[in-house]
């Protein structure tokens, strides 16, 4: 009877060891596609920004075309780089 006992111990550790095994990667994998979702979500905000940034510049007639142009590019790289630190984790969501 004692080593039934210990038979069924060693199984249900053994099932319950596996189990946690199991569900480590799938939290991580839920993390990155978080992290991904977000740093997506912030590159999408700096286009329509950059967008509207371009079409105020024009229509206020600030500068010129190629101007215009140039301070879209540059905020687009901005939202780029925004991205890139939520997804490494540097700026908080």
């Amino acid at each position: 009877m004692n080593t039934r006992m210990i038979w069924a111990v060693a199984r249900s550790i053994v099932i319950a060891s596996s189990l946690l095994m199991a569900t480590t990667p799938g939290y991580a994998a839920t993390e990155n596609a978080d992290e991904r979702r977000d740093a997506r979500d912030t590159k999408q905000d700096s286009r329509q920004d950059s967008r509207k940034e371009k079409v105020n510049c024009k229509a206020a007639n600030q500068k010129n075309n190629a101007a215009c142009r140039q301070d879209k590019r540059d905020t687009k790289q901005e939202g780029r780089q925004d991205s890139r630190d939520v997804r490494t984790g540097d700026v908080p969501k």
